[in-house]
């Protein structure tokens, strides 16, 4: 029987972006900006709404968990960077590169599997207004929310446990400034048809299934907000579903932009790069996109800051 040298991996190392010295102090300012300005950000959100009554809807409870599940998902892989470039080192243990691939896939899933709920909110909040509170009750929400972990959970721990199973022969050079998935499988050395089997396929169904039902929500309420008569009219209900409909399509373009360019570059480093627009810029510009269009935030920020609200 063939051995296999399996977890006798004790490291990898994380190539980050460059490996020109000069570069570092840059790249270091850059990610600690980014990553200051989307916590900083995200909690600004949490806190406004938890500390407003009139912000206690369902609309604003999702927000409020996109943004805590923005601040973790950025915290799973910016802070292990910069600890990398501070002491000029790019080790990663086995055990902390699993642990953050775990962490990276959970976030990442919520991050999707909450848009699509955001959106059927929206689909709800427009095409039946008159039934919106009875339908999107507090258990209902909770319910959803739960259900977006839940799945998350479970799928990163089936991917994560047939990762455990693969073989790494040597210390093996990851191109990436995180233990991204598809690069650790990409890695091993024994045979990979079945967790490239189980990532297809958890992409078509975990990926597929909201975008889907996202798209599908978006095409109600156009349809509704087309039979509106009134141009104000229109416009009130398209205001309520702006800065969602701007965060899905972030999301999205930069995650297909991502896996589309990689596919036709070919090359590791392009990916890493490209990564950086769905696991930093996007976590960052959600804040921002939900402040500058929301009236109510820009409001209980302002009351948080102690500016007077005309």
């Amino acid at each position: 029987m063939e051995q296999r040298n399996i977890t006798w991996i004790s490291k990898f190392m994380l190539l980050g972006f460059s490996e020109r010295p000069e570069l570092q102090p840059l790249i270091f300012g850059l990610f600690l900006s980014m990553y200051l300005i989307t916590v900083l950000g995200n909690l600004l959100i949490i806190l406004a709404i938890g500390s407003h009554s009139h912000l206690h809807t369902p609309m604003y409870f999702f927000l409020a968990n996109l943004s805590f599940v923005d601040i973790c998902f950025t915290s799973t892989t910016v802070p292990k960077m910069l600890l990398n470039i501070q002491t000029q080192s790019k080790v990663i243990t086995y055990e902390d590169c699993i642990t953050q691939m775990n962490f990276f896939i959970i976030f990442s899933g919520m991050d999707n599997l909450l848009l699509a709920v955001m959106a059927y909110d929206r689909f709800v909040a427009i095409c039946h207004p008159l039934h919106y509170t009875v339908i999107m009750n507090p258990r209902l929400c909770g319910l959803l929310v739960l259900a977006s972990w839940v799945t998350s959970v479970l799928h990163s721990l089936l991917q994560t446990s047939m990762v455990l199973q693969l073989s790494f022969c040597t210390e093996v050079e990851i191109p990436h400034f995180f233990c991204e998935f598809n690069q650790m499988i990409q890695l091993a050395c024994s045979d990979t048809f079945l967790n490239n089997l189980v990532m297809y396929l958890a992409a078509v169904v975990l990926g597929g299934a909201p975008l889907a039902g996202i798209l599908y929500s978006y095409s109600k309420i156009v349809s509704t907000i087309i039979g509106i008569s009134s141009t104000q009219g229109k416009y009130k209900a398209f205001s309520t579903c702006a800065s969602h409909l701007s965060l899905v399509s972030l999301f999205y373009c930069t995650v297909l932009g991502v896996y589309l360019s990689s596919a036709a570059t070919q090359s590791s480093h392009s990916s890493a790069v490209a990564s950086v627009m769905y696991t930093v810029v996007t976590p960052m510009l959600n804040p921002f996109i939900y402040s500058l269009r929301n009236r109510d935030i820009k409001r209980a920020l302002k009351r948080i800051g102690g500016v007077p609200v005309m």
